[in-house]
């Protein structure tokens, strides 16, 4: 049996061939007879339908990603797991590096394609928090969602309700939740 598996970190990713579309549809065209997709986090690989189909996998199966992130992000877990698979007498095949073989060359060339998505990986969660580190310092910067409404808009609602209006009515004329009126009025 050929068994594919496609992943995103969230549902609405899709760069560089990672949505679940691209994936399936390479999979797909691979020839895999059954696919298995899933919305989850990559650096760990506690994945529900990831460990579900690896406790599924038989000897003589093939096991096929598209890429090597998709299957893992830390060295460690990428290598033990693909040896287990090994052990097992499963094939795996990463679409954009070809099929890894139970060899030491095989061995070498997972270990250091593995070493790399996990530096890559870090170096994605070192230039977000250098980013963030840059933005605090920026005049003006405010964590979390930017505000909605403007303080004109805010200022104009208080000036409603201060006018004798009910929250009912202010919110009818400037479509200011009841809740945020009443946050802005505490402040």
């Amino acid at each position: 049996m050929i068994y594919g598996y496609a992943r995103v970190s969230t549902i609405a990713q899709s760069r560089d061939g990672n949505s679940l579309e691209e994936q399936t549809a390479a999979l797909t065209e691979y020839g895999c007879q059954e696919i298995i997709t899933e919305a989850y986090t990559g650096k760990t690989l506690e994945r529900p339908r990831f460990a579900e189909l690896l406790s599924r996998l038989q000897s003589g199966d093939t096991l096929v990603i598209t890429k090597l992130d998709r299957f893992a992000r830390s060295t460690i877990e990428g290598v033990q797991t693909v040896r287990e698979l090994f052990a097992r007498d499963v094939k795996v095949h990463i679409l954009n590096i070809g099929l890894i073989e139970n060899t030491l060359t095989g061995n070498l060339i997972l270990t250091v394609f593995l070493a790399f998505a996990e530096f890559e990986r870090g170096m994605i969660l070192e230039r977000t928090q250098n980013g963030r580190a840059v933005a605090r310092i920026q005049p003006g910067y405010r964590e979390g969602r930017p505000p909605k409404y403007k303080p004109a808009q805010i200022s104009h609602a208080l000036e409603l309700l201060s006018s004798g209006m009910t929250y009912r009515r202010v919110e009818e004329l400037t479509g200011i939740s009841k809740s945020t009126l009443i946050r802005a009025r505490r402040k």
